[in-house]
């Protein structure tokens, strides 16, 4: 199997889940938890998870927490060996506030680290991306680093595929467009990219095309507990979330990215990897983990959407 590239963040996430409704200016009982995350290295496990051979290139701190993301990634089966090991930076940290239904109402992130993966950097990996199936970014990287692993993926034929992460970060995409062979924004980041409000599930519909429109192969709008909306040159679709018992939506977006890749890669037909992909964050819904420990390709077809 050819391997894919993932460049991303990776982190450590703090999540504190309130037990009851949250307070403006003061602190509720809940729950506390510490995981790894970062949009890339969730994408690159979930993929090791399916089996895929997945390389990550990233940034951590030469700290403890550092340590533990490598070891995590690693023995999920990510090849990290090429994640660079800073002694000037802390490890990138992100902490969510969780309501009672486990939906994120805060986060802040600090991602200064991100800046060590230049242009520079990418260019020097540049072999890596040979042979790759496909180039999977998340828009932590800078600008100048987007349009490099854009440029050289392009030289190498390799397809991209592109998390815009959060509608603060998803303006930087706009010059990619044209370069990308999927993108998966939810409904506030593809208002970004569109530069139009998006209200409901038929102007999500339309929104994923105006997307192919501007040169996307593949345009998928998460529209959270309804679903998502998808849209080709060829053919559109809508398809509707799995009905469970969310316990934390954290990373559910990133496991729905890595099945699509997965399937595509594999040569499902588009349809069928929007399938694995919402049988894929609905199994990271009801796991406390921000990634899915037993995470498979079994488990994936167990609920199927049919």
């Amino acid at each position: 199997m050819s391997h894919i590239l993932v460049i991303g963040a990776a982190s450590v996430d703090v999540k504190g889940r309130a037990h009851t409704e949250l307070q403006p200016g003061t602190s509720v009982p809940g729950d506390v938890t510490v995981s790894f995350g970062g949009v890339g290295r969730n994408v690159a496990e979930n993929l090791a998870r399916l089996g895929q051979p997945t390389i990550l290139l990233s940034v951590v701190g030469r700290d403890p927490f550092g340590a533990q993301i490598l070891e995590r990634t690693s023995s999920a089966g990510v090849d990290v060996s090429k994640v660079i090991i800073s002694p000037d930076y802390h490890s990138a940290a992100y902490i969510a506030v969780l309501d009672e239904e486990g939906g994120q109402a805060f986060a802040v992130d600090e991602m200064d680290i991100m800046e060590l993966v230049t242009p520079a950097h990418i260019y020097a990996h540049r072999k890596l991306f040979k042979g790759a199936a496909m180039l999977v970014l998340d828009a932590n990287l800078s600008a100048e680093a987007l349009a490099s692993a854009t440029r050289i993926a392009g030289r190498y034929k390799v397809p991209v595929a592109l998390d815009p992460t959060s509608a603060t970060l998803a303006p930087k995409l706009k010059d990619h467009l044209a370069d990308l062979a999927m993108i998966m924004p939810n409904v506030p980041e593809a208002e970004v990219l569109c530069g139009h409000l998006i209200p409901g599930r038929r102007a999500a519909m339309a929104a994923a095309q105006e997307l192919v429109g501007l040169g996307v192969e593949i345009a998928i709008i998460t529209l959270a507990e309804e679903g998502l909306c998808y849209a080709t040159s060829r053919e559109s679709g809508y398809l509707p979330a799995i009905r469970c018992k969310v316990v934390d939506f954290t990373g559910a977006g990133d496991a729905l990215t890595a099945a699509v890749v997965y399937g595509l890669v594999n040569g499902f037909p588009i349809g069928e990897a929007v399938r694995l992909g919402i049988s894929a964050a609905t199994l990271t819904l009801k796991c406390a983990d921000t990634v899915c420990l037993d995470l498979s390709l079994e488990r994936l077809y167990d609920q199927l959407v049919i």
